[in-house]
């Protein structure tokens, strides 16, 4: 089965459709004010009005206010929420809408006890963890400390096109997710790397 790929950190519409044209399947749209790839929902619209069919809309919250959450899905086609704080598995359900919840892999994580407690997620996001920051750190955490586990994993966290085919091949995870590592500064994506990313998953 073919590894999917989510670029996060859309922030341009000429981003959203080039990563669409070298094969996309999900855009991330941060909806998180303190961070530099942050959008609005007038901005959100204008990203993805009109993009073709089966690429996913992926909307990024970190332990939002739930009345803006529902906001933006009754306003965008969003076709997955990514809950990248503290939040809890109610709080997650409530929106009745799919969901990944994002776990940062510090020391003596339990995922398998995750993957019990969220048993109602699509996926969960692996990512690496850096006190006081939700994600976006850039750096890569140590893969071998990835159980099998039973639940499509996303793997995240500092990935490039350097390194982006060890890490499938050592996790052999259901999607791959990338931001900083194909991007000429925060929120401005880099076609030329966006290209070799892709093309290096393909290749894998």
């Amino acid at each position: 089965m073919r590894t999917r790929v989510k670029i996060c950190g859309i922030t341009r519409r000429q981003d959203a459709e080039f990563a669409v044209e070298m094969g996309a399947d999900a855009l991330g749209l941060v909806f998180y004010a303190p961070s530099p790839r942050a959008v609005t929902i007038a901005q959100a619209q204008d990203i993805v009005v009109g993009l073709p069919p089966f690429v996913s809309i992926v909307a990024l919250f970190v332990d939002a206010d739930p009345e803006y959450v529902q906001a933006c899905i009754a306003t965008l086609p969003i076709g997955i929420l990514q809950f990248h704080g503290d939040e809890s598995v109610e709080y997650c359900e409530q929106f009745g809408h799919p969901y990944m919840k994002v776990l940062r892999m510090r020391d003596g994580i339990d995922l398998k006890k995750a993957v019990r407690q969220y048993a109602s997620a699509s996926a969960l996001l692996l990512d690496s963890y850096q006190p006081g920051i939700p994600g976006g750190t850039g750096q890569v955490f140590d893969w071998s400390l990835v159980p099998n586990i039973n639940v499509p994993v996303i793997l995240a966290g500092g990935l490039n096109a350097e390194n982006v085919a060890q890490a499938i091949k050592q996790v052999e995870p259901y999607a791959v997710d990338v931001s900083g590592g194909v991007e000429l500064s925060k929120g401005i994506k880099d076609q030329d790397k966006v290209r070799k990313f892709m093309q290096e998953v393909v290749n894998v």
